[in-house]
C-alpha cells in the first residue's frame, strides 16, 4: 500500500491557485479511478480505493501547506507507510509550466509543505511537481505506474500524452 498525498491549502480562497495543484490531482486521480469519497482522518481529507491493483490511499492535509508534515505523519504511521511508500505531488515554483519532475528523496528546495514532512518522516519519499489541468488528466490516468514503482515509465507515459505549451512562443519574447 502506498500513500498518494497532494499539498495544498485548505478552504475555497485558495481552490483554483497553482499552489494546491497537489490537491487537484489527488481529486482528479480519484474521480478518474473511482475511489471512493474523502472523509476528514489525519488532521486531512483521506480516501482508499484500488489503484494499479493495490489498495492506495489518498490524502490531502488540511493543516495548510507549511505543516502538511503533520497529517502525513499521523496518516504513515497509522497504516505503517514508510517513507519510500509516499508519493508527493505539489507545485513546483522553479518549473516551468507544464514539466513534471519525478525525484526520490533530496532536498526540498525550500518548498515548506515538503520541509514540513521532511522533518517528521525524513527524506526518503518520492515527489512528484506538476503543473495544471491537461497534465493533471494525464497524471491521474498514468498514475498506477507510478505507484506500481516504475517512475521512468510514468514520466515517459505522461509525456506522451501531454506536450507542454511553448510560454517562449506564446509570449514573442523567445526568453526561457
Amino acid at each position: 500500500m502506498r500513500l498518494v498525498v497532494g499539498l495544498g491549502n485548505p478552504g475555497s480562497r485558495y481552490a483554483r491557485n497553482r499552489h494546491n495543484v497537489g490537491f487537484m490531482a489527488v481529486d482528479l486521480i480519484a474521480r478518474r479511478l473511482g475511489v471512493a469519497g474523502f472523509r476528514s482522518r489525519f488532521k486531512g481529507e483521506l480516501a482508499e480505493g484500488v489503484i494499479g491493483g493495490e489498495r492506495q490511499l489518498l490524502l490531502k492535509p488540511q493543516t495548510y501547506m507549511n505543516d502538511s508534515g503533520e497529517s502525513v505523519a499521523e496518516a504513515a504511521r497509522f497504516f505503517k507507510i514508510s517513507p519510500e511508500e509516499i508519493v508527493v505531488i505539489h507545485d513546483e515554483i522553479d518549473l516551468r509550466p507544464g514539466k513534471l519532475r519525478v525525484k526520490r528523496g533530496g532536498g526540498t528546495a525550500g518548498h515548506n509543505g515538503l520541509r514540513s514532512i521532511d522533518a517528521l518522516l525524513g527524506s526518503d519519499f518520492e515527489v512528484v511537481a506538476l503543473w495544471v489541468a491537461p497534465l493533471l488528466e494525464a497524471v491521474a490516468e498514468t498514475i498506477g505506474l507510478l505507484l506500481s514503482g516504475a517512475p521512468d515509465a510514468f514520466m515517459s507515459e505522461v509525456a506522451r500524452r501531454f506536450a507542454p505549451p511553448d510560454l517562449d512562443a506564446a509570449d514573442g519574447s523567445g526568453q526561457s
